[in-house]
């Protein structure tokens, strides 16, 4: 752990994204009454005064240098998570006919992906209001980077994984002293199996959204990108899609941006949303004109984190895409895997799964007329592809 600095968060209160009742942010909250995900809102006013471009320049290369606008205290649960590398995919570019094309490597973050930014915050929060054990349902990467932020804040950590989860994961969560549950089933399975436990355990729900600040450590990558762009937001953003709390984070990001006066412009990226077809809900309620995505019978795919047959924050995710007047696309695992190979044979990044189907997504997109060559894209990379040993061979 270490001291937060002179920067103070102003967060004030939490809101419901459905009936924009408020809930006390100095309280322990789950989701609100209504079913809504509860979002955190700041004294964004108070915090323009410290949060500048010109005091940025002199803060720590990590996530926390936004404090202001994060859930932090005196303390926080970190290992330097966050301020991952952009970076400029000319070969990729050049071969797809895109002049600024990049990728977002958060495979660089701590413990191998992007979850490392949400736990550092949701376990800072948790700590600072008492909690003493954490459960949570994990594709893998989730639970790995819960384990270790636990364990940095001296929490016990439990994680249910589905029974097919590659041995990696599971061990990684081992090291780091969490106690490791395999379920016989997908991670909806393994959510009921912490929803059931709760009472009995004594444990808080870490699960995705039904706390309210994994989504607060997530919305940095959209801080970093205007950050890294020089202020500009890009013109088109391809993410890949599970539970979602990335897209929805970057989102909000944008507009707490244009209200603090860092960015240039009124303009926001479009949002590209990217599931497996083994598992595409959004993309079938996007395609459709729905509000709510209800959930996937059966769900395959090899990318274990688009493998999420029921999200909690559907309607968020949807409003986002259509705000953003955005796209839902849902790809392949043979081209996941083919899309794997062309990142790190072109650019040196050896991407998960997911990452893989971003650029499988914009392959599609250039094909269509979906983007222009003159737009500057980024793809997101949420991890590495290093835990997953069983990569199928794709045909290339």
């Amino acid at each position: 752990m270490k001291q937060a600095g002179s920067s103070v968060s102003t967060l004030e209160w939490l809101e419901c994204s459905r009936c924009h009742a408020a809930a006390d942010s100095g309280q322990l909250q789950s989701l609100c009454p209504c079913g809504g995900v509860l979002l955190a809102r700041y004294r964004l006013d108070e915090a323009s005064r410290s949060l500048t471009r010109e005091s940025l320049q002199g803060r720590a290369p990590d996530l926390w240098r936004y404090a202001e606008v994060l859930p932090g205290f005196e303390e926080v649960v970190s290992l330097g998570e966050g301020m991952t590398p952009l970076h400029p995919a000319r070969f990729l570019g050049q071969a797809l006919g895109l002049k600024e094309l990049y990728i977002k490597d958060e495979s660089l973050n701590p413990t191998g992906s992007f979850k490392a930014r949400g736990m550092s915050t949701a376990l800072t929060m948790a700590r600072k209001l008492g909690v003493k054990r954490v459960a949570l349902p994990s594709a893998g990467n989730a639970g790995g980077a819960a384990a270790a932020y636990g364990a940095l804040a001296g929490l016990a950590v439990d994680v249910f994984l589905p029974m097919d989860t590659p041995e990696p994961f599971r061990f990684e969560a081992e090291a780091y002293g969490a106690r490791v549950h395999m379920v016989d089933g997908d991670i909806s399975d393994c959510g009921v199996r912490v929803r059931e436990g709760k009472e009995s355990e004594g444990w808080m729900d870490l699960s995705t959204l039904k706390e309210p600040y994994r989504l607060e450590g997530k919305k940095t990558m959209g801080y970093e990108l205007a950050e890294q762009f020089g202020w500009e937001l890009p013109e088109v953003i391809v993410y890949p899609t599970g539970g979602g709390t990335g897209l929805v984070g970057m989102w909000k990001a944008f507009e707490e941006l244009k209200q603090l006066g860092l960015v240039k412009g009124e303009h926001r990226p479009r949002m590209v949303s990217v599931q497996a077809a083994g598992c595409a809900l959004i993309v079938r309620a996007f395609e459709a004109g729905e509000t709510r995505a209800g959930s996937w019978e059966n769900p395959v795919t090899y990318a274990r984190g688009l493998r999420v047959p029921k999200a909690i924050g559907d309607s968020l995710m949807l409003q986002t895409l259509r705000e953003s007047q955005g796209a839902a696309l849902a790809v392949t695992d043979d081209e996941m895997a083919r899309a794997q190979l062309e990142m790190a044979r072109g650019e040196g990044i050896f991407a998960c799964p997911e990452g893989g189907a971003t650029l499988a997504a914009l392959r599609r997109l250039v094909d269509e007329g979906e983007v222009g060559p003159e737009e500057r894209i980024v793809l997101f990379n949420t991890g590495t592809g290093l835990k997953y040993p069983d990569i199928p061979a794709p045909r290339v």
